[in-house]
């Protein structure tokens, strides 16, 4: 029978097995990064992050059932939304195009277009000349919809029976290399797993309190289109800092319509929710993640160009997990080195403390 130290380090140990599953997660993400597969990856960890949530005293199957009711529920709330937006984009428009003119008459600014119909006409040249790259954005578009039903499928099968060996209970012995390998293979995933939801959870919880203050905000103010900012604003909040920038446009274009003071209003405000994310970032993201923002920003720029906005969203997990992983074999190193420069030390008192006769 094992003992605790002998359990603790076999842990430690960096086995064939273990080096196989480091192996398989660097080639997982390198192909993920290649192929732009960040879509599907991303679904079936958020899907398995709604799964764990609901999943009431461990029925699974019911779990199963009401993520599928969510997830048809948000698809027509997309449905919904995506129409909205396609309505009210005009309207904004309409009223922000004239106060623009103004200024920029006010101000001697020289913009490329006169009048309303210049501007459709601007805009309507620009997408013609883009028309084949508009036909590809609506073909990977329906890719990533596909890849995101996929994904979906994907998860639900890993939430019901996440084994990789299946045959487990046939095998007359466990200890081979497949099953080894796919156990530590298991345990990489979990890791991947965790700091997704670690990451995550975080930016969640702050994108909602971000949502939830501009809504005040929007609401003393008195801005059209309120709830449409709000949930922009959440959703721009899951992208890490690039997100809030897109967010924070959306919304001074849209009180620009209203007055420039409201403009200039929402700005200041929105200055000081950042000012506040900082420490939100530092309470909550720092004691989960503890990275540097130079870092941060690093991995989302290399994310960027390697995966799109998806891999932006990735990166800062891809960050945390190495940085887990890392950190396990830093302490595996450490102690090994440890344990043999007492066994030298040992060694050394040994040969000095030896008798004559016990050469002899």
């Amino acid at each position: 029978m094992k003992t605790m130290s002998d359990q603790a380090t076999n842990l430690l140990t960096m086995t064939k097995p273990r080096k196989i599953s480091y192996a398989f997660m660097a080639i997982m993400l390198a192909v993920v990064a290649s192929m732009h597969l960040a879509t599907p990856l991303l679904t079936v960890l958020f899907s398995l992050f709604c799964l764990h949530i609901f999943n009431f005293g461990g029925r699974k199957f019911l779990a199963s059932g009401l993520f599928v009711c969510v997830c048809a529920g948000i698809l027509m709330g997309l449905l919904f939304f995506s129409y909205q937006v396609y309505y009210t984009t005009p309207e904004i428009l309409d009223k922000l195009i004239p106060k623009i003119m103004s200024y920029a008459e006010q101000y001697k600014i020289k913009i490329p277009f006169e009048d309303k119909e210049t501007f459709k006409q601007f805009v309507g040249d620009g997408l013609l000349g883009q028309a084949g790259l508009i036909g590809t954005s609506l073909e990977v578009a329906g890719r990533q919809m596909a890849m995101i039903i996929i994904g979906i499928v994907v998860a639900i099968s890993l939430f019901a029976n996440s084994a990789i060996v299946l045959d487990d209970g046939e095998q007359t012995s466990k200890n081979n290399l497949y099953f080894l390998s796919a156990e530590e293979i298991g345990s990489r995933f979990r890791t991947f797993y965790r700091s997704f939801a670690t990451v995550m959870g975080a930016q969640i919880v702050i994108s909602a309190i971000n949502a939830f203050a501009t809504a005040m905000f929007i609401m003393i103010a008195h801005l059209p289109y309120a709830w449409l900012l709000v949930v922009v604003t959440f959703l721009c909040g899951l992208l890490p800092i690039v997100g809030n920038l897109i967010s924070n446009t959306i919304i001074f274009c849209v009180a620009l319509t209203v007055s420039p003071g409201t403009a200039f209003a929402s700005l200041a405000f929105l200055i000081i929710v950042h000012k506040l994310e900082y420490f939100l970032n530092s309470q909550i993201v720092g004691h989960r993640i503890r990275n540097p923002m130079w870092l941060t920003l690093l991995a989302l720029v290399v994310g960027e160009r390697l995966m799109g906005i998806t891999g932006m969203i990735l990166a800062p997990i891809i960050l945390h997990y190495v940085k887990t992983e890392a950190s396990k074999v830093r302490i595996v190193q450490r102690k090994r080195q440890e344990s043999d420069e007492m066994s030298e030390e040992m060694d050394v008192d040994q040969t000095l403390h030896l008798k004559p006769s016990d050469v002899n």
